[in-house]
């Protein structure tokens, strides 16, 4: 009896050999689960919907924005023009007035009328040659500006408008100071003395 090995004692040893040997054969199969699996389909097919949607969002948005921007550069030129209008409206009623009213005083020399007249003239050419150049931007595609550019151009001839005016409203001052000037000396020099 000592030699016969029992059944049970050689499975158990069988099993803890194989157990204990190190080297595992069978680990066993791997499990999906089904439900999760197609839980994250769902998920990622609603994510790349959502980012579709994103982007056409962005795209609509870009659009409104350029719109916005054609918008915005079209007022700022209308404005910078009808700047430029009033500009040039008021440069010609000043010149028209305050010049004859200049020119009519007697405290102005002859020879002064000639050199008065050509600065107020300059004045007024300058401003006609810009009113000239703003209507070609306008009516043409001159140079092929966008509207942006044109819309820069605008502002920067409403500004020289605005020099315009500033530069015969500075003209006209002087003048009528001279002209108060010389009224005065003018009665200075010529009163009665009553001594």
């Amino acid at each position: 009896m000592k030699n016969t090995i029992k059944p049970k004692t050689l499975v158990l040893a069988l099993a803890f050999a194989f157990l204990s040997s190190g080297h595992i054969v069978a680990q066993g199969m791997p499990v999906y689960d089904n439900t999760n699996f197609i839980s994250l389909a769902k998920s990622l097919i609603e994510s790349a919907k959502q980012t579709s949607n994103l982007l056409k969002t962005v795209d609509f948005l870009k659009k409104q924005k350029e719109r916005i921007e054609q918008v915005s550069n079209v007022i700022q030129q209308l404005d910078a023009v009808g700047q430029l209008i009033q500009n040039n409206q008021r440069l010609f009623n000043m010149v028209q007035g305050d010049l004859q009213d200049i020119l009519n005083s007697p405290y102005i020399k002859p020879e002064e009328i000639n050199r008065v007249t050509k600065s107020f003239n300059e004045i007024v050419e300058r401003s006609m040659e810009s009113v000239d150049y703003v209507n070609k931007i306008l009516t043409s595609d001159y140079l092929k500006m966008s509207d942006a550019e044109r819309a820069t151009v605008l502002k920067d001839y409403e500004t020289q408008s605005n020099e315009m005016v500033a530069e015969v409203e500075s003209k006209t001052r002087r003048y009528k100071e001279i002209i108060s000037f010389r009224k005065m000396q003018d009665r200075i020099n010529n009163r009665e003395t009553g001594f």
